[in-house]
């Protein structure tokens, strides 16, 4: 390996380094929203998650300790936000979950592990809350980094046709998700947009 090769790589790890250590996870509150609005416009290309967020906000599946923000110099870098989910099963019994969506790092700074920052502290804000599982229709390679495993293997699917990869979910405390099985009931905020 070329030393401007291996300079490159110790650069990468470096900077990643530097920007993790330098982010501040908390909870996004109400001078945040044009801010976070913005970023999640920029993350997706489109204002469709933006529109998301504002709507869930005022949604009965809304818990403030579950919208974050990832912030560094003073500047909100990424967002994420968990919301209340019900999986219901054909005997019509509920389990409550939560659903990752959506969770947006600003362009430029993507791929140096602030969403992972984000996930890693809403599943610990979500087990200190007594939830057991979170639910995520995702990126296939992506999240199975942080335990995320094909829903179907709980047998819960999802209320619309997704390939089973891209449908998972992650047992937050030891099985979790035992005996839970349905279908994913999204608040009705996810059909609005």
């Amino acid at each position: 390996m070329s030393n401007i090769v291996r300079s490159f790589a110790g650069n990468c790890r470096d900077n990643k380094q530097m920007i993790n250590k330098k982010i501040e996870i908390r909870k996004e509150i109400e001078s945040d929203y044009a801010d976070v609005y913005e970023l999640n416009k920029a993350a997706f290309g489109q204002e469709s998650e933006s529109k998301l967020v504002e709507l869930l906000r005022k949604s009965n599946a809304f818990i403030p300790e579950f919208s974050l923000v990832a912030v560094t110099n003073n500047k909100i870098v990424g967002h994420i936000i968990f919301t209340k989910i019900i999986i219901k099963d054909d005997n019509g019994n509920e389990f409550e979950s939560l659903a990752l969506a959506p969770m947006a790092v600003t362009p430029e700074l993507q791929k140096r592990g602030i969403g992972g920052k984000l996930i890693r502290y809403g599943f610990n804000k979500a087990r200190e809350l007594g939830y057991k599982s979170v639910i995520v229709l995702g990126h296939e390679h992506y999240y199975p980094k942080f335990g995320f495993k094909p829903a179907n293997k709980w047998k819960i699917k999802a209320p619309f046709d997704v390939p089973k990869n891209v449908f998972m979910g992650i047992e937050l405390v030891e099985n979790g998700l035992t005996g839970v099985t349905g279908t994913v009931h999204y608040p009705e905020e996810f059909e609005m947009i």
